[in-house]
């Protein structure tokens, strides 16, 4: 989905505060991999937060018919027993 590595560098501008990137380059930060990586941490937590958002009837329907229904296929499974089968109100036995 968000795969940034090994792609190619792009130039751009950048309107950085001045005293900020004098004290970077006074502390021998590498500018461009320091902002590139911010960058790129910001771009997929928002892409997340919004895939959430636009996903969360989704997720909130299927938890919903898990309460009610129970896990698909959790008859069959063979660890975690004293799990029960996902049901709101606990372990029925079922398995």
């Amino acid at each position: 989905m968000l795969n940034f590595d090994n792609a190619p560098k792009k130039a751009t501008n950048l309107s950085l505060n001045a005293n900020v990137l004098q004290a970077a380059r006074d502390m021998g930060l590498n500018i461009s991999k320091t902002v590139d990586t911010l960058l790129a941490e910001e771009v997929k937590r928002r892409y997340w937060e919004k895939w959430n958002e636009d996903n969360k009837e989704a997720m909130v329907a299927y938890n919903e018919r898990v309460a009610t229904y129970g896990l698909p296929l959790a008859k069959y499974r063979t660890w975690g027993k004293s799990l029960g089968d996902g049901r709101a109100g606990g372990d029925n036995g079922a398995l």
